[in-house]
């Protein structure tokens, strides 16, 4: 059965197949428990810090993993939001637990697994990491962060749209770490709260023109809604599946 399924699927989703998968991700988000989705955001802020260093390689894991990244639920969530399939309590509640996840792991790789190893604590790397800092986060002007950060999760949001469009492991790999890769942008990591709204207006770049364009015909009542009940099971259940038999979804 798996093996039938395997050979039938397309390598590369359509347009419209993909912006309906990354809705799905956002109504799965959604029913996720609060306790893990925090510890997912978590473990994503601390992969995100040591993306610091290795950022095409670790940004790529957090997507294969389902990790909980703010940047690209901002993504998933105003679609979903847009189309009525998560109510907007359900895309702040989500924003709000994540960002602190996130904020959290970024944190504790910085303190426990940075500061008390001494890893960075010698010359040149702590005057490197200084000068970092410096640099990303207290150089430029408020609106230059902002601005910076438009640029960044729209880009950020295009590795997600390909990495969703992908169904095998490295073609995701290489959908993330091609626009990551040309980022010179500001990433909420770097500047936490100035380029917040800057990433949020990027996702929306992406995100309101593909729901206008792939989905303005497909209406909410086809996803299954998670707070009607439609859904089968509970927070936490296993993720849901796009429908193969829709007319949107035939090849």
């Amino acid at each position: 059965m798996l093996n039938a399924k395997m050979d039938t699927e397309p390598a590369t989703l359509k347009p419209a197949q993909t912006a309906q998968r990354l809705v799905e991700y956002a109504i799965n988000k959604h029913r996720d428990r609060y306790e893990s989705c925090f510890l997912k955001a978590f473990a994503a802020g601390v992969m995100l810090s040591f993306g610091n260093i290795l950022l095409q390689v670790v940004s790529g894991g957090i997507t294969l993993l389902h990790q909980e990244l703010l940047t690209s639920n901002m993504l998933y969530f105003s679609m979903a939001v847009a189309k009525r399939a998560v109510p907007f309590w359900g895309l702040c509640l989500n924003w709000f637990i994540v960002y602190f996840g996130n904020l959290a792991g970024s944190l504790f790789t910085a303190a426990i697994l940075v500061r008390y190893s001494g890893i960075l604590s010698e010359p040149p790397y702590h005057d490197g990491v200084q000068a970092f800092v410096i640099k990303k986060a207290a150089d430029p002007q408020w609106h230059e962060i902002f601005l910076r950060g438009i640029g960044c999760n729209w880009l950020v949001s295009i590795a997600m749209w390909q990495a969703a469009a992908a169904s095998d492991t490295l073609s995701k790999i290489v959908g993330v770490w091609l626009p990551i890769m040309i980022t010179p942008a500001e990433y909420i990591s770097k500047s936490m709260f100035a380029s917040l709204f800057g990433n949020i207006i990027g996702a929306l770049f992406i995100g309101m023109p593909a729901t206008y364009m792939y989905l303005s015909d497909y209406g909410a009542g086809g996803y299954r809604n998670a707070e009607n009940g439609e859904a089968s099971g509970s927070r936490g259940s296993s993720p849901i599946e796009i429908k193969e038999d829709h007319p949107d979804m035939k090849m």
